[in-house]
């Protein structure tokens, strides 16, 4: 979702300093390009260059000369005298014997790595501190350097008649450029404080300034790029978590070469390059405090289709004496890839490589990268702390978005160049003539099935919908929003069935008692129809589909007229909640009828109390003016919600209870493949009828014919299993999905592959209550696996499914089944 936030605004930018110097260094023998070179200018200036050998330095005075050096190879130094756009450095091997930094006997570098991981704890801020306290400025750019675009024009040519010279400007990298040396394409800023006290970290946004928008996107706040630490056993680089270089089992991960010795704030260290033993994963430099093996500094690299870099460095406490982190760097580059690659809403796109990509002209869009700089200052440590509203990483105070530029010239770390000041003027300009911020408002919402229109949201769930016992079903409903009042809501629907010719109809309304903890209190009357054993979880987010696939087949229903008041509410962290007490009168809609202690039961009335709870341990919050945002989904994810009657409550017929969990876990690949697991299982007792028992969400017609049952495929439904064929009053599924990047096969033909596996087992306590339906139970369990080829065209895609297993039909043919899918691509 955050992605989809960021559609509007990206493009290309770079922080640019009064005097800048690239480059790479080489082997003069050879001409291989060097990595981690260290690169020092007189006045003291260094930088180390990355696995490609190149280098990059912003001064604020221009050097007088430029000094190389690297382990085997002779030290070499140049004169400075005109500032060059890119130096091209070679360096000569030493025939004299290496100076090795000898440990012990065993490979040095490991030696000393495996004594910075012992000693973590007692060197990781969060582990030895009682507590700390800071602010930070944050910068972020999406940039290009405007010395290496070639900007030159196209086409130069002779007047015949005037004799002068007529240029032609047909280029795209000359337009870019002429943007590029005037603007950034986006900016934006933040001013944060942050506070530890073990085990809780937390940031409060001070103030925050987002080019172009008077409010900005909160879900690009938490925009995971790197890891607070460095110490913790996974790290996150642009929200892909990898192992650690100083985790606990780090030596089995990587290997390790001791490239040099330097001096950080004063003190030796070791420079130890390290590199995943597989080709994919995480490389760079671990700068390794002689003394105490803490790290000093790191540089976190992934090579692929994009090159991510993370750079931290650090500050040594003499007092404490410990190694604290006091600024974070991060980059995004193009990559090596064989294919068109997106990121950031798409508003960034690197171009695929030729085979031979060193003869390719290199488009402007090539040198486009993301780098968001991160200055700490106004540090104090083991100070006595109290923090307030610890349910959530990050508070936006509400006058975040209102603070004058007092306040940013105190506490902005580097003044603003004149390219980031014109930023802010033009993309101002620009976004309030478009007027892109309200477009971004009515996006989110008809992103989530609603049209505004005033103090009212339209829901087009309501509009129309088709399934087989009411038809073509019409309506009307919504909901008011924040223009009528951010306290008090008022929802309703209407709705006619074409083949039933039945109105249904809800009315509702709420009043809002915790700002905080976004707790509602209300109220409901429903009469409306409901598809038979099928389950819910009441605190699920409303998902909003252009069409719902299953209902189209469903031919069972019951319905209910309903009273329900509730309270929903997240003040316990992590969690939503939904308490409910119900009162329904049910009629099935179907040849049914439930026997229960000799009454034969056709219409019944149900009152029940329930609770429902959705947990996300490793989800991260944000608190805004405007609510509480999961800014950072993490998996796994779990859902629990208990159902009990009220025996003595509004004549309740019957004594029962329920029990519903759920599983999800998520697992997105920085080559696109995604995996998934959900695992979800119910269990009654008591006296319950056929309507609120399970039936697994099946998805298949009762046709004889293969080619009649092809319908639209669900999301986690069983495509072979008929529906109404079983029925539990207890049941476990399993569900296995992986999905391949999408790879085009001809123009515009571009599926995306999926393997998927189902698997669920049951039981029905009690059948002989249930009469009029036939039905069969899953005591031996039931199996299904297909692939699905989503997307094929236009988000069209076709899936296939075999039923096997001790519930395979006879007819081969019964346990195929072949279904039509679509996906609706927003393009991002």
């Amino acid at each position: 979702m955050k992605r989809l936030f960021l559609l509007f605004f990206f493009c290309t930018l770079s922080l640019q300093a009064q005097f800048q110097i690239n480059g790479v260094i080489r082997d003069a023998e050879t001409k291989k390009s060097l990595p981690f070179a260290t690169i020092t200018v007189s006045g003291g200036s260094s930088a180390i260059s990355d696995v490609d050998g190149k280098f990059q330095l912003k001064l604020h005075f221009r050097p007088e000369s430029l000094t190389v050096s690297y382990v085997g190879y002779e030290t070499r130094s140049i004169p400075l005298l005109e500032i060059k756009p890119f130096y091209t450095l070679y360096v000569l091997k030493n025939t004299a014997a290496l100076k090795e930094v000898v440990v012990s006997n065993a490979n040095p570098a490991n030696e000393i790595i495996s004594k910075a991981i012992r000693q973590k704890d007692d060197n990781n801020p969060q582990k030895k501190l009682r507590s700390f306290e800071f602010k930070s400025y944050n910068k972020l750019l999406v940039t290009a350097h405007p010395d290496s675009i070639s900007g030159r024009i196209d086409t130069v040519f002779v007047n015949e008649a005037t004799k002068g010279k007529i240029s032609k400007i047909d280029s795209s990298n000359y337009k870019f450029k002429k943007i590029i040396d005037q603007q950034h394409l986006f900016l934006t800023e933040k001013v944060s404080q942050f506070q530890f006290q073990k085990p809780i970290l937390k940031e409060t946004i001070l103030g925050t300034k987002m080019a172009g928008f008077k409010e900005p996107i909160y879900e690009f706040l938490g925009f995971g790029l790197q890891s607070f630490s460095v110490y913790d056993d996974k790290y996150e680089l642009f929200e892909t978590k990898y192992k650690s270089p100083v985790s606990d089992n780090a030596l089995k991960e990587y290997r390790y070469k001791i490239l040099d010795t330097a001096s950080v704030d004063k003190r030796e260290v070791f420079v130890i390059y390290f590199k995943n033993r597989n080709k994919k994963g995480l490389e760079g430099l671990l700068y390794i405090d002689a003394e105490n093996f803490a790290v000093a500094k790191a540089v976190m690299r992934i090579r692929g289709v994009l090159d991510i870099t993370g750079i931290h460095e650090f500050i040594y406490l003499y007092e404490q004496k410990i190694w604290f982190p006091i600024s974070k760097d991060f980059r995004i580059v193009k990559g090596k890839s064989k294919e068109p690659t997106k990121i950031l809403g798409g508003r960034i796109e690197f171009s695929a490589e030729d085979d031979d990509d060193s003869q390719s002209k290199k488009a402007a869009s090539d040198f486009t990268y993301v780098s968001s700089e991160m200055q700490v200052f106004d540090l104090a440590v083991n100070t006595d702390l109290k923090i307030k509203k610890t349910s959530v990483a990050i508070e936006v105070k509400d006058n975040a978005i209102k603070r004058d530029e007092k306040f940013w010239k105190q506490n902005r770390t580097d003044s603003l160049d004149i390219r980031g000041e014109r930023t802010y003027v033009v993309l101002d300009s620009v976004i309030n003539k478009k007027n892109i911020e309200r477009k971004i408002r009515v996006g989110r919402k008809i992103f989530n099935g609603y049209v505004p229109f005033g103090p009212f949201d339209l829901d087009l769930r309501y509009l129309l919908s088709y399934n087989n016992f009411e038809g073509f079903r019409v309506g009307l409903g919504g909901i008011t929003n924040d223009r009528l009042s951010k306290r008090l809501r008022f929802e309703g629907y209407t709705a006619y069935g074409l083949k039933d010719k039945t109105i249904k109809y809800n009315l509702g309304t709420a009043v809002r008692i915790g700002n905080f903890s976004n707790t509602w209190v209300g109220a409901s009357y429903t009469d409306d129809v409901r598809e038979i054993a099928s389950t819910t979880f009441a605190t699920d987010k409303r998902v909003f589909k252009i069409y719902d696939p299953r209902p189209i087949n469903i031919s069972t229903f019951y319905n209910h007229k309903t009273w329900r008041g509730y309270i929903e509410t997240k003040i316990i962290p992590k969690t939503e909640t939904l308490w409910q007490l119900s009162h329904s009168e049910i009629s099935p809609l179907f040849d049914y009828t439930f026997n229960y202690n000799g009454h034969l039961y056709r219409d019944f009335t149900m009152s029940a109390a329930m609770v429902s709870v959705q947990w996300n341990p490793f989800s991260d919050y944000m608190q805004t003016p405007n609510g509480k945002i999961e800014f950072e989904k993490r998996f796994p994810k779990f859902a629990f919600q208990f159902t009990k009657s009220l025996p003595n409550f509004f004549a309740n017929d019957f004594d029962f209870g329920k029990v519903d969990t759920r599983i999800e876990y998520e697992k997105k690949y920085l080559n696109g493949q995604k995996s998934a697991v959900l695992l979800q299982a119910g269990y009654s007792f008591g006296a319950l009828p056929i309507t609120h028992l399970y039936n697994t969400s099946p998805n298949n017609l009762t046709k004889d014919n293969l080619l009649q049952r092809v319908t639209i495929a669900g999301k986690n439904s069983f495509e072979t299993m008929y529906f109404n064929e079983f029925f539990s009053s207890e049941f476990v599924m399993l569900q296995l999905k992986h999905g391949f990047k999408r790879v085009e096969i001809i123009k515009n033909v571009k599926p995306s592959f999926v393997l998927v596996t189902r698997m669920a087992w049951g039981n029905l306590q009690h059948p002989e209550r249930h009469i009029g339906i036939a039905y069969k139970t899953l005591n031996e369990g039931f199996f299904e696996s297909g692939i699905e080829l989503n997307q094929i065209f236009k988000g069209f895609g076709l899936t296939g499914f075999y039923r096997y297993g001790p519930n395979q039909l006879p007819r081969f043919e019964d346990n195929l089944a072949v279904k039509l899918s679509f996906v609706f691509d927003f393009g991002f």
